[in-house]
């Protein structure tokens, strides 16, 4: 697949779905479901410019810390945490980039994900301020908080109903603004959720993303995922997160497996390392 990649005879979406189910990820599993990456920086401009490298995001860092202001915040978390027990190791970041509840935030609109949010939380839509109701202000929130960082799903280069609210289902408005969540909205160089796709695909599968993907496929697949080469590009999560970092089989105490098994479901899983 890889030779197939460098060769061009598969495209760059194609390979990252090939990576992501090699890694264990699939559509069937909210907790492990398909990774991509936000690939652009660029919600504001009336036209997209795929020509100039200012319009992506930089592939070589994870989202939490492109914006550079966020990566002292997240460096001095790292080196000032200290588990008095000894079990918890390190980490930059104590929320994932791929979770469920992340997965069922950007598909609220579509069935049967907008029922398993109203499970989550406990038979009601979350309040408004907290949906998934603008592309722009959801990269902006990535780029002023460094405990958000939320990736993409495959979804943003195929599927333009997910951000129409179709069904019609009341998701409440905004408080401050007072308008009404609906339709996602998109950024001003998409016409229609179908050209924010097409465009979007096109930006996956630019020049300037075929050069540099590889760089975050190393972030989340590859050697800067654990370890010292993780620590060093500011990419450690909660080691619950880890394959093998907790054997499940070994804990006697029902409760204890029970809560540990919620949290590593709730919190996200760092794919395999291929």
């Amino acid at each position: 697949v890889l030779q197939k990649w460098v060769n061009r005879e598969i495209s760059n979406f194609d390979y990252l779905i090939q990576l992501n189910t090699m890694a264990g990820r699939t559509y069937n599993d909210l907790a492990q479901y398909p990774v991509f990456p936000w690939i652009l920086r660029d919600y504001t401009s009336e036209e997209l410019d795929l020509n100039n490298p200012a319009v992506f995001r930089d592939l070589s860092k994870p989202i939490g810390v492109v914006n550079e202001k966020n990566a002292k915040a997240v460096k001095e978390k790292y080196e000032n945490f200290e588990d008095p027990l000894g079990i918890i190791d390190k980490f930059h970041y104590g929320t994932h980039y791929s979770n469920a509840a992340g997965v069922m935030h950007y598909l609220i609109r579509v069935e049967p994900f907008t029922t398993l949010h109203i499970q989550l939380q406990s038979g009601r839509f979350d309040c408004a301020d907290r949906q998934f109701h603008s592309i722009p202000a959801t990269w902006q929130a990535l780029m002023d908080n460094p405990n958000d960082v939320k990736e993409l799903i495959p979804e943003f280069f195929y599927f333009p109903e997910f951000l129409e609210n179709q069904n019609g289902f009341n998701l409440g408005q905004l408080q401050i603004s007072k308008e009404v969540v609906n339709d996602v909205i998109l950024p001003k160089w998409a016409h229609s959720p179908e050209d924010f796709i097409y465009k979007h695909r096109r930006a996956l599968e630019s020049e300037y993303v075929s050069a540099h993907l590889h760089e975050w496929i190393d972030l989340i697949f590859g050697y800067k995922q654990r370890g010292p080469a993780a620590v060093e590009a500011l990419n450690v999560f909660y080691y619950c997160t880890y394959e093998g970092a907790v054997d499940l089989d070994a804990l006697t105490d029902e409760k204890e497996r029970k809560a540990l098994e919620g949290m590593i479901n709730n919190f996200g899983q760092t794919p395999c390392q291929l």
